[in-house]
């Protein structure tokens, strides 16, 4: 296991495209999913949750992902279909983070939305720990009411994103980060 420091400071997405190998084992989506339940939750809401799309499943949502954008695009292409069809199956593993948060007498909805995305985050962080690839990503059908319908989410819910998850083809390449002088500022100062 990486230290911790090197850890976040190694971090870095991988695209769903250029993973490959076999989905975690079971041990290891409970270890993932733990550590991703693991973050501020102020009033102990838990306003998130999660969707395992593994096997067959990540094709059997592709398919209703594929048949809300045929009926939203009567024009598209075989290809085009094909392509909305395989969004869940070109990792290993999907897990998605859906946002539970609603109106309360105490807790902001920011601070739970903020609590999810910080869910999807460290879900992230702690594939990365066990040695896998991730990409939190969203896209159109992370936002279309019909995809959410048929994926299961009540009314009430939002996905904070798609966690894509499996091993790199390559070693993923370093970018530029941001240079702390363009986002840092000293009250006061």
């Amino acid at each position: 296991m990486l230290d911790a420091l090197e850890l976040l400071k190694t971090r870095r997405s991988v695209k769903p495209m250029e993973m490959t190998g076999a989905a975690p084992n079971a041990a290891d989506i409970d270890t993932m999913l733990t550590i991703a339940s693991r973050v501020p939750d102020h009033g102990k809401l838990s306003p998130w949750r999660f969707i395992v799309f593994e096997g067959d499943a990540r094709t059997a949502a592709g398919d209703k992902i594929a048949a809300v954008f045929k009926a939203k695009n009567p024009d598209a292409t075989p290809d085009q279909i094909a392509f909305e069809r395989n969004r869940l199956a070109r990792a290993p593993l999907v897990i998605a983070v859906v946002s539970r948060a609603g109106p309360h007498a105490k807790i902001p909805e920011w601070e739970q939305q903020m609590s999810a995305g910080a869910s999807a985050m460290l879900l992230v962080t702690a594939a990365h720990a066990l040695g896998y690839a991730a990409a939190w990503l969203t896209e159109w059908y992370a936002y279309d009411r019909a995809v959410l319908d048929v994926l299961g989410l009540s009314a009430n819910e939002r996905l904070a994103g798609f966690v894509h998850i499996g091993r790199p083809v390559a070693p993923p390449q370093e970018r530029e980060r941001p240079k702390l002088e363009n986002i840092v500022t000293r009250y006061g100062a």
